[in-house]
C-alpha cells in the first residue's frame, strides 16, 4: 500500500470529491529565438482566485495533444486570447491581410474543445478563443478595421494602454453575465482584430455591441455542458462586475462537472 492509498484508508486525504476541479488552458506557439508554448499568467490567476480551479497548460502541438486522453481527465477548458488569428480557410474564407496565424493551435483548439462539448463538458473561450467556438459552431468571422471601435490602432502604444481602448456592449437581460431582470449596458475592453461576422448553429446572444450589431459574447448548452465566451478581456479587469461573472460561470460549471464526475466513480 503506497502512502496515497494509506492516507485515503485512513482518512488523511481527500478523494475526488474534495478536490479542486482541473481547467486546462490551451497555449499558444510563439516563435523567437525558439518555438515555445506560451499562455499569459492574467489567464491564470483568476481561474484559482475567483473560479477555485486547479489549472493545467495544454500544448498547442497537435502530434503531442491526445485529445482523447487530454479531455477524459479535464474538468473544463478555456481557450484564451492570442496575438494570432484563426487561419481563415477554418471557416471558409480566403486569406487576409491579418497574416499572423498559429494553425497547431487552430487544430488542437478546435479538436480538444469539440470532443470536450461531446463529453458534456464545459469549454469557455476569451477573444481568440470566441472566434474558435463560433467556427466550431459553423460560424464565420470578418477583419475588424482598424481604429474602429472594436480594434486599436496599436502603433506606439504600450501593451496595458490597448486595454484602455473600450466600447459599450448590451447585456442579454437573461443572460448568464447579467444579473438583473433588465438590459443593460457595461463598459468593456476591446483587443481584438477580428469578429463574428455569422454566429454558429445553435449559440445564443449574450452581449452585443449596440453601435454595429457585432457579437460580443454568447452561451449554448448542446450537450449539457456550458459553453461560454466573450470578445473582450475579462482577465484584465477582474474587478469589474460583469468580468467577475465570467469567472464565477465559469467556476461554478466547473464544479458542477467536478460533482458529477465523482458521483459516477
Amino acid at each position: 500500500m503506497n502512502l496515497v492509498q494509506s492516507q485515503r484508508r485512513f482518512g488523511r486525504a481527500s478523494p475526488r470529491t474534495t478536490a479542486k476541479p482541473l481547467i486546462g488552458i490551451l497555449c499558444c506557439n510563439e516563435f523567437a529565438d525558439r518555438p515555445v508554448q506560451t499562455v499569459a499568467s492574467r489567464f491564470v490567476q483568476p481561474l484559482t482566485d475567483i473560479a477555485g480551479a486547479a489549472v493545467l497548460l495544454v500544448p498547442a502541438i497537435s502530434d503531442a495533444c491526445d485529445v482523447d486522453v487530454i479531455a477524459s481527465r479535464l474538468d473544463g477548458l478555456l481557450l484564451t486570447g492570442s496575438r494570432s488569428n484563426v487561419a481563415p480557410h477554418r471557416y471558409g474564407a480566403l486569406a487576409t491581410d491579418l497574416a499572423r496565424l498559429d494553425e497547431q493551435r487552430d487544430e488542437v483548439a478546435l479538436s480538444l474543445a469539440g470532443r470536450m462539448i461531446e463529453a458534456g463538458r464545459p469549454v469557455f473561450g476569451i477573444c481568440r478563443g470566441l472566434q474558435e467556438l463560433n467556427v466550431l459552431f459553423g460560424g464565420t468571422l470578418a477583419d475588424a478595421h482598424p481604429g474602429s471601435h472594436n480594434h486599436p490602432d496599436a502603433v506606439g502604444l504600450r501593451f496595458d494602454a490597448l486595454f484602455d481602448h473600450e466600447h459599450e456592449v448590451e447585456l442579454a437581460p437573461d443572460g448568464l453575465l447579467n444579473d438583473s431582470a433588465m438590459p443593460r449596458r457595461v463598459t468593456v475592453n476591446s483587443v481584438h482584430e477580428q469578429g463574428i461576422e455569422r454566429l454558429g448553429d445553435g449559440l445564443r446572444v449574450e452581449a452585443v455591441s449596440p453601435s454595429d450589431g457585432l457579437v460580443e459574447a454568447f452561451s449554448a448548452r448542446p450537450c449539457g455542458g456550458l459553453v461560454l465566451a466573450v470578445q473582450w478581456h475579462p482577465e484584465w479587469q477582474v474587478a469589474d462586475e460583469t468580468n467577475r461573472r465570467f469567472f464565477v460561470e465559469l467556476g461554478a460549471a466547473l464544479r458542477h462537472r467536478h460533482a458529477a464526475a465523482a458521483k459516477a466513480l
